[in-house]
């Protein structure tokens, strides 16, 4: 497989020093990729011999076992970076294995908006069309232009646009999904130097601007990167609150005939004014609540457990799981299966878990 163009055997190490929760054991084996072919290479031929296989990115999203881990590990690490002048639009391609700060960076130390709100978000360029990652109201599918995949069921190795990967609200047909692996990622860009439309209520105040309104990228990514470095969500490697893989659960989503219900519960257990004052936002198949919100209101604090704890939420923002130094998968399943459930007896919301699961489940 090292003979392979742009692989090459990497020394047997564990997930735990590969993923920003810092957990996980020792795969079979690792091969870092250096180019898309040899991404695509490497899969294939993992596939023909049925080795177990898991791409790895950023490591941003993952909760992994630990122990000997029967899988051979691909890293995806094609970082190149081209801008293409079109007639309709101004297009940026990225390798997958490029950080996606990286990418967000580049595109706005250039003067082109698209990109700014998503700044400061883990992982790597070829996850964010698989978790149609989003923050501060953008979302990939609205910048997303064209995706390359090496598809593991046909072996094509092709460009195929937003309309085939199914994206919805964090997820795609790529996502818990072993059907393709992301090669490359093409976005659109403002090439007049515009944000995005400013749509999240917290950042356009900050930002002094109307929602919906457009801005100055530089100032956009400035604000959102202190909005986040404020929640423990930016890596720091002096940080434990960073050490987690991000936003653990997605925002739950409830038919508009349950939200009554779900009102009553909160003001059962709150008084009528948090009632009214609970997040939620019109959504595609009802209405969109706060996860962070929800779990802190059924009595997960900052830092919940105690500071003693492996695991605990952060200090920062309760919807993150953080490994304090020695955490195991164990312990950060235990702490989600914990407020999971919490949440769900306080007030009848199902909270579902964002990250990837690799040899354990919640």
């Amino acid at each position: 497989m090292s003979d392979v163009d742009g692989v090459a055997a990497a020394p047997r190490t564990s997930l735990a020093e590969l993923t920003t929760l810092r957990i996980g054991g020792r795969p079979r084996a690792l091969l870092e990729c250096s180019t898309a072919e040899g991404v695509a290479e490497s899969v294939r031929a993992l596939d023909a011999a049925d080795r177990p296989v898991l791409v790895l990115g950023g490591g941003s999203n993952l909760v992994v076992a630990g122990g000997d881990l029967d899988l051979v590990v691909v890293a995806v690490r094609n970082r190149e970076v081209e801008y293409l002048d079109e007639a309709d639009a101004l297009i940026v391609r990225a390798g997958a294995g490029l950080t996606w700060d990286e990418l967000v960076a580049d595109t706005v130390g250039r003067g082109y908006g698209g990109l700014e709100c998503l700044s400061g978000i883990p992982g790597s360029v070829g996850a964010t069309p698989v978790q149609n990652v989003g923050a501060y109201g953008v979302e990939v599918a609205q910048v997303l232009h064209r995706v390359r995949w090496y598809d593991r069921a046909t072996g094509a190795d092709e460009w195929v646009t937003p309309d085939a990967l199914g994206l919805a609200y964090r997820t795609s047909v790529l996502k818990n999904s072993d059907r393709a692996v992301v090669l490359e990622v093409e976005f659109r860009l403002d090439r007049a130097g515009r944000s995005e439309p400013i749509r999240y209520a917290e950042l356009a105040g900050r930002l002094g601007v109307e929602p919906g309104e457009r801005t100055d990228p530089a100032l956009v990514r400035h604000t959102v990167l202190e909005l986040r470095r404020g929640k423990g969500m930016v890596l720091d490697d002096d940080d434990e609150d960073t050490w987690s893989a991000g936003s653990f659960f997605t925002n739950p989503v409830v038919r508009d005939e349950d939200l009554p219900a779900v009102r009553s519960r909160v003001a059962g257990r709150l008084g009528d004014g948090p009632a009214g004052q609970m997040p939620a936002f019109a959504a595609t198949g009802g209405t969109k609540l706060s996860a962070g919100w929800l779990i802190e209101r059924a009595g997960f604090g900052k830092g919940y457990p105690s500071s003693s704890s492996p695991a605990r939420l952060s200090t920062k923002h309760t919807l993150a799981l953080t490994n304090r130094g020695e955490a195991t998968a164990d312990d950060v399943i235990a702490l989600a299966r914990e407020v999971r459930d919490g949440v769900r007896e306080a007030f009848g919301v199902e909270l579902h878990p964002e990250p990837v699961w690799v040899g354990c489940s919640i």
